[in-house]
């Protein structure tokens, strides 16, 4: 049975669809985990329900979050908190909206990483750090150029830092579900014109639930994956494989 008794594990977007489902998994499990947002209230609710601590931040500041995280003892991170952005062509695109989503998608997973791995490099106890990606990573989506170039981002964030702290014995990989309809995401996708082709394309023809998102972040936290490290993989009922 896992078991993450006397680990603190920090999860970005902890009141989100899939950062809501991981902390429930985890808090299961015994892990001391940290909700971390921009929402209070969110973050309180999360709270209330699962017992975990809080903490609130913006991903697009980096002073906000190295101040939340000076002193913290951390075991693992989930880097779930994200922008969706807009739908929009190349030719289209907002940059400013562009800008944004690597902000959070990217940057700010990349500074939570930064500070997060201080403290496990200090703790000399290793460590896993999860982030969540998408498939929009791995093949072109119609309309996807801000969100597919975060998530592309954020995989190659993934490799290097697997590379780097892989001498402190901390693994660091990704996942890259499929379309999950959370709030961020139903109101695209559950367009009937957008979501009928979309899902005829994937070989097990449905989208993803929050928790088939949870339980592989929960694995590769676990010892169970502790030769695993600078993987992206997939949970998208088979797209990419196409």
């Amino acid at each position: 049975m896992r078991d993450f008794t006397g680990r603190t594990i920090l999860v970005t977007g902890g009141s989100g669809g899939i950062g809501g489902a991981t902390i429930r998994h985890l808090r299961k499990l015994n892990a001391d985990v940290i909700a971390a947002g921009r929402s209070e209230d969110a973050l309180a609710k999360i709270s209330q329900e699962t017992g975990c601590r809080t903490l609130k931040f913006d991903l697009s500041s980096e002073e906000e979050i190295a101040n939340a995280l000076e002193g913290v003892d951390i075991w693992g991170v989930v880097n779930c908190g994200g922008f969706g952005g807009e739908i929009a062509t190349p030719m289209e695109t907002d940059i400013a909206i562009f800008d944004k989503v690597i902000s959070i998608n990217a940057r700010g997973a990349l500074i939570v990483t930064k500070y997060a791995s201080r403290s496990m490099v200090r703790l000399g106890k290793g460590g896993a750090i999860v982030n969540v990606s998408s498939q929009a990573a791995l093949v072109a989506l119609d309309g996807h150029i801000s969100y597919g170039s975060s998530k592309a981002a954020l995989d190659n964030i993934t490799r290097v830092s697997a590379l780097q702290l892989g001498k402190y014995n901390i693994r660091v990989n990704s996942v890259n579900p499929t379309v999950v309809m959370t709030p961020i995401s139903s109101g695209h996708w559950s367009q009937p014109h957008v979501a009928k082709p979309f899902l005829e394309q994937m070989p097990l023809g449905r989208w993803a639930t929050e928790d088939e998102v949870a339980l592989p972040i929960i694995f590769l936290l676990s010892d169970e994956a502790s030769m695993i490290t600078g993987v992206s993989l997939p949970i998208d009922g088979g797209y990419t494989c196409r």
